[in-house]
């Protein structure tokens, strides 16, 4: 945390101590303020670096709020004090014990006394200040490896969840060995991308865009034309992410197997938007697939109609739309986003 340029702190009201402490400190580059009471004192120290008092000034008022002041330092301060004695005479106990880190002068000083003694409590108190922001980002990191660990738990016990969910329906989807290892197989590849993504970033977000390149991009032939994507930049967090790119896969599997993909002359074209509801946010993603073979309803529903029409909708709160038109499967999906997970296009 950065602090402003040091000040030092002069409380001498009576006679011309102030006066000429203030000038001495000017002449060597030192900013000071001169205060006048012992209550304005205290309230200033905490935007000061170093406070230059006399002997008699302690004496004249009550010390109880300085005293408070000094205990409730934090840890790493040790606040420096430059106490002006009286000539002849030996400081006052009381005074010392009561600030602690302190530097007594004996009236009348050479300048550069005083001059060095307010140096070296200045560069005292940068030190500690070094201190605090060590402590403080040492503390900051702690609760940023605490909030990882924590999400990390929550991220292992889903992605479980999830493994768990995908052995079980893809079992129940399957009739031999073969076929239910290379479902399993893919959609774990396919789970293990979006996880990637989602690691790669500090906040546990994926870019939507990089979930349909994972999937669709070697599909694409020389110009390009053959999938579409077209949308704003935008971070999905993993709540969404992950059954986001899970419906990104069997889409693109189902594509390759009866739909668009399964044919040279078929496309896709992905579209999505960030709009303004009532709610709030949300994103509306549409996939349509055209040029393929003629569509027909599927005649048993699969794992993939199971994730796009009620995983989607339970985990995400996202409204389906799944029409089996004849030149083409269309999909769209509209989920609420929370306002902190956009990223503006560029």
């Amino acid at each position: 945390m950065p602090h402003p340029e040091p000040v030092v702190l002069i409380l001498a009201p009576l006679g011309r101590d102030a006066t000429v402490a203030s000038a001495i400190l000017a002449e060597v580059g030192i900013a000071s303020d001169s205060i006048s009471t012992l209550d304005a004192l205290v309230a200033g120290l905490d935007g000061a670096a170093c406070a230059v008092m006399t002997e008699e000034a302690l004496l004249r008022w009550d010390r109880n709020a300085i005293a408070q002041w000094v205990e409730r330092q934090p840890p790493w301060s040790d606040f420096p004090f430059v106490l002006l004695s009286s000539r002849g005479g030996s400081p006052d106990v009381r005074l010392t014990d009561l600030l602690g880190n302190v530097t007594v002068l004996e009236r009348p000083f050479h300048p550069a006394v005083l001059a060095n003694a307010v140096r070296s409590a200045l560069r005292a108190r940068r030190r500690q200040r070094e201190v605090q922001a060590y402590l403080e980002e040492r503390q900051r990191t702690h609760e940023r490896q605490a909030l990882l660990i924590r999400e990390l738990h929550h991220r292992v016990k889903n992605t479980l969840a999830t493994v768990q969910g995908l052995l079980g329906a893809t079992a129940r989807s399957t009739k031999d060995v073969n076929t239910f290892y290379q479902s399993f197989s893919d959609r774990i590849v396919s789970l293990g991308k979006t996880h990637n993504l989602l690691t790669e970033d500090y906040w546990q977000t994926a870019p939507l865009r990089e979930l349909l390149q994972n999937e669709l991009g070697h599909y694409n032939d020389a110009t390009t034309s053959r999938i579409v994507l077209d949308g704003p930049a935008i971070e999905l967090a993993a709540d969404l992410a992950v059954p986001t790119g899970m419906a990104i896969h069997e889409l693109t599997t189902n594509a390759t197997k009866y739909g668009a993909l399964s044919l040279p002359s078929g496309r896709i074209a992905v579209r999505w938007s960030v709009d303004r509801r009532e709610a709030g946010r949300v994103l509306d993603l549409s996939w349509t697939e055209t040029g393929g073979p003629p569509v027909k309803p599927p005649e048993r529903k699969g794992f993939g109609s199971t994730l796009l029409q009620r995983v989607l909708a339970q985990q995400c709160n996202a409204e389906v739309v799944i029409a089996y038109d004849a030149e083409g499967l269309r999909f769209q999906m509209i989920a609420p986003l929370p306002e902190d997970r956009l990223v503006p296009a560029y």
